[in-house]
């Protein structure tokens, strides 16, 4: 075993379990400072759809790294919403491309400042040096096991191999 490696046997020392406790800090400092108006997932989709307007529905999924069930019921929400607007694609009619309204821009925008004190928050208990080397290495972990997610992300997000 290498010295790096304990048993395992205190579940804090696991890098899974340390993930998903940091996920739901995040998910809890998002709604703090976002608010309720759109869920983590929500927002990611309609930001990504920010950058990727006039993408189908299975595209964006890949670029937000869901799988495409919950990215159609996330879009049909957020559809309601008035946030976006998808049209069926005349050349597939069974995929939809999709847009953002006025009313999505316009939610993305007011949300940035937010965003901004989420990033903050989540990040203050590293220096400046630790934060940036733990979203180089975050980074790395994402990009580097990429594709043992369910729901691998696409290489049209220019950050993963």
């Amino acid at each position: 075993m290498p010295e790096t490696e304990s048993t395992l046997i205190n579940l804090y020392e696991h890098p899974g379990h340390l993930l998903r406790r940091a996920q739901q800090i995040s998910v809890s400092i998002f709604y703090d400072e976002m608010g309720s108006e759109l869920t983590p997932i929500q927002y990611a989709v309609l930001r990504n759809l920010a950058g990727h307007p006039g993408t189908d529905q299975v595209s964006l999924a890949a670029l937000t790294g869901i799988d495409t069930s919950t990215g159609a019921t996330v879009c049909a929400r957020l559809e309601e919403k008035g946030l976006l607007e998808r049209k069926v694609i005349p050349t597939n009619r069974r995929q939809r491309a999709l847009t953002i309204t006025g009313a999505g821009e316009q939610q993305l925008a007011d949300m940035i400042p937010g965003a901004q004190r989420l990033r903050r928050r989540l990040l203050a208990p590293l220096t400046g040096p630790e934060q940036l080397q733990f979203m180089a290495l975050l980074t790395k972990l994402v990009q580097e096991n990429n594709e043992q997610s369910r729901a691998p992300l696409t290489a049209a997000t220019g950050s993963v191999k």
